[in-house]
């Protein structure tokens, strides 16, 4: 029996180096455990500092990745940026999947669009999640839009840390080790999940099985939402080992 080759395809800043680190890490513990197979294919555009200003200009150049990887008839797309979504106004993913989605139509190559913002917002409403904890990497003006759109979707947030890493690349040399530490401080008893997370660049799967045990809560990042929406996009199981309550296969 032939093995279907799914080709993920992935919008990524230029100076994103988790992105392409953690998706597939988590699709290859699939392969080995499901027998799937995947490959996977990037576009860039650039972005080097985190701000307002900077992830507007990146955003612009979407469009351009999306008919690229089109190009290479990748089976579901990627946008592999929270905050620049997030940062352009509320609702935006729905936008920008859109719009994205209908350049690989035009180009011939029609293929789901997925964006980490969306992907993250859906995820908290699959698993139910009404009230969260939050850790993400940004300055804490950039931070508080992210609070304000996840809110405006309709998940209260509850607490939140903003670690202010304005340099993207130091944001990616994050140590995931020191997430459950970060947590640990926080309010999280009444919480019903914790965004590990909400960053594709921040590392942290390492961190989610320890943080779901110290909690008791399950926990989400931004890449495990996305992780979480390809397969669902691609009509494959949602179970993946180690990657947290959301690719245990409840939900």
């Amino acid at each position: 029996m032939t093995i279907k080759t799914h080709r993920i395809g992935q919008i990524v800043p230029s100076s994103n180096t988790t992105m392409e680190t953690e998706i597939p890490a988590m699709l290859t513990a699939h392969a080995l455990a499901h027998g799937t197979r995947f490959t996977f294919h990037s576009s860039r555009m650039r972005m080097k500092t985190v701000k307002k200003e900077e992830l507007a200009a990146m955003d612009a150049e979407s469009d351009r990745c999306a008919l690229e990887l089109s190009d290479a008839r990748v089976d579901v797309l990627g946008y592999a940026c929270l905050v620049a979504i997030m940062s352009i106004g509320k609702g935006y993913h729905r936008v920008s999947q859109e719009r994205l989605h209908s350049r690989t139509v035009e180009n011939g190559g029609a293929a789901p669009v997925i964006t980490s913002a969306g992907a993250l917002v859906d995820a908290l409403h699959v698993i139910g999640a009404k009230r969260i904890a939050l850790v993400a990497p940004y300055m804490k003006p950039l931070t508080q839009l992210v609070v304000d759109y996840i809110e405006h979707e309709g998940v209260q947030v509850v607490d939140w840390r903003a670690l202010e890493i304005p340099d993207n690349l130091e944001v990616g040399r994050h140590d995931p080790a020191r997430l459950p530490q970060i947590v640990a401080g926080m309010e999280t008893s009444n919480v019903d999940a914790v965004v590990l997370s909400a960053c594709v660049q921040m590392p942290s799967l390492p961190a989610i099985p320890q943080v779901e045990a110290m909690t008791g809560k399950p926990v989400v990042t931004a890449a495990v939402a996305t992780t979480y929406a390809m397969l669902k996009a691609l009509d494959l199981k949602t179970v993946v080992p180690g990657a947290g309550a959301l690719l245990s296969g409840a939900y």
